[in-house]
């Protein structure tokens, strides 16, 4: 061969072997796991199905199909899941974030960083990887939410928010210690302005008078005002509503989603023929905020599913005799049961309606508990008529889809591998989701509830697994 084409043909081959080298360390340095004949439930409201397998590669699935037809990877090592059901990580719609210390509830107290990201491993432990925080949230959410989209591959609960929530002045609700009242529609514009350059996934706004206590619920032009300019900035708006008016004109208003159920009365036809007709989600029914307020004491506190996820002083504190009688003499006590009597009936008949419904639950507040009610929401679903399968996919694929952006939710290739595996099957019955297994966020194991004993020593909380 001449001089000169010896020397060309060095040059090429060295640009091959060079880029098959590249190719190599990326293979070698890529993290892949195959999770083999296990039983899918992938989040679509498709039936199970049985012997499925899945691969998934620096966190996203990149293959999921019948195990017989699975080629691992050169080098995977697989786990085999026989017997186990594999689901979407559990998305929780309406949660708050960083308010509290065990029941007791500050804002300017407890508010940080540090406490955000421990609720979100919280919620993580109990198979809840996404969350949707409702409107309380301090500048710091956006820090968090900046590195987990610039990550990727996160270690607890995924987030999208509302920021701060619009509030009338003087009105039903928000947060004492976070700026978030308006008095005119044009502050109302701008302040969903702001939430918008800020980052805000979504805008929030409270519309309620607290049984009547507070003398103005938001005035119509002001949610007008809302509306408008959200959706003027492409984002959608979720509101939180109590009555059965309310609900009304904010769905002519346009409002995207409601945060609770009508709950003042059952509501009529009309209602969730014009939801129909808007597109109006109700995206969390809250059915487990509603039950907690019927208890002078929770009755799972001695459950090791919830006790697990708290402290001693937190279970010593809700058991206190003062406490309960102070909630049993509370003015509004005695109306919570047909509150939830309502919205249950009421989330059954959008159901049958064909309303789109998710899952969420407005956890964080006071004796309200991360990632633990979320498993009690979608039991109360399944009691309003719903079934398990149905709930379990408004908790995964439907929340997903009601967020732009949001990749996961649904088990398929491209998606992130945020994984909920179970010992036993949910769609038997709902309470099985509460036999969890393990957990994934981005293809990679987090702890569970059962590896989790809050403020304890590791081995104080007994047993693992229920």
């Amino acid at each position: 061969m001449p001089q000169r084409q010896t020397s060309r043909w060095m040059r090429t081959t060295g640009i091959a072997l060079a880029a098959i080298g590249a190719m190599a360390i990326g293979a070698a340095s890529a993290e892949t796991i195959v999770l083999e004949h296990f039983t899918l439930i992938d989040g679509t409201g498709r039936a199970p199905v049985a012997d499925q397998s899945l691969i998934a590669t620096d966190g996203r699935i990149t293959w999921v199909g019948p195990a017989r037809q699975m080629r691992a990877p050169k080098g995977a090592t697989a786990e085999d899941l026989r017997g186990k059901y594999l689901m979407p990580g559990l998305i929780d719609s309406h949660v708050h974030l960083g308010l509290v210390n065990g029941v007791d509830q500050n804002f300017t107290k407890y508010y940080d960083r540090a406490n955000v990201e421990r609720q979100l491993k919280l919620y993580a432990a109990y198979g809840v990887t996404t969350v949707y925080t409702l409107g309380t949230d301090g500048d710091a959410i956006h820090d968090v939410i900046a590195d987990q989209r610039r990550i990727g591959r996160v270690d607890r609960a995924r987030a999208y928010t509302a920021g701060r929530g619009v509030v009338f002045k003087g009105s039903y609700g928000g947060v004492p210690g976070l700026d978030q009242s308006v008095a005119t529609p044009a502050e109302a514009t701008a302040m969903v302005r702001r939430e918008i350059g800020k980052g805000d996934d979504f805008i929030k706004l409270w519309m309620d008078d607290e049984f009547s206590t507070i003398a103005e619920r938001m005035p119509y032009t002001i949610s007008k005002a809302v509306v408008d300019a959200s959706h003027a900035g492409g984002k959608k708006v979720a509101a939180h509503i109590f009555y059965y008016d309310n609900a009304v004109e904010l769905v002519r208003e346009g409002a995207d989603a409601f945060m609770h159920q009508v709950r003042d009365k059952v509501a009529s036809p009309a209602l969730m023929q014009a939801m129909k007709a808007r597109g109006t989600w109700q995206l969390a029914s809250t059915l487990s905020r509603e039950a907690s307020f019927t208890y002078k004491l929770l009755p799972f506190v001695d459950e090791p599913f919830f006790s697990r996820g708290v402290a001693p002083a937190t279970i010593a504190a809700l058991k206190a005799p003062a406490r309960q009688e102070r909630l049993g003499a509370a003015e509004n006590f005695p109306r919570y049961p047909e509150v939830l009597r309502n919205a249950m009936t009421n989330f059954a008949a959008q159901a049958k309606a064909g309303i789109p419904y998710g899952m969420g639950t407005d956890s964080g507040p006071t004796a309200r508990f991360p990632g633990y009610f979320a498993h009690w929401e979608l039991e109360l679903m399944v009691q309003s008529g719903i079934t398990p399968l149905q709930a379990l996919t408004a908790a995964t694929g439907t929340n997903a889809r009601f967020m732009p952006g949001n990749q996961a939710g649904t088990i398929q290739r491209g998606k992130w591998a945020d994984l909920l595996i179970l010992d036993r099957d949910p769609v038997a019955d709902i309470r099985n989701t509460r036999a969890i297994n393990a957990v994934y966020i981005a293809g990679r194991k987090v702890p569970t509830i059962w590896q989790t004993c809050v403020d304890r020593p590791a081995d104080a909380c007994g047993p693992a697994g229920q």
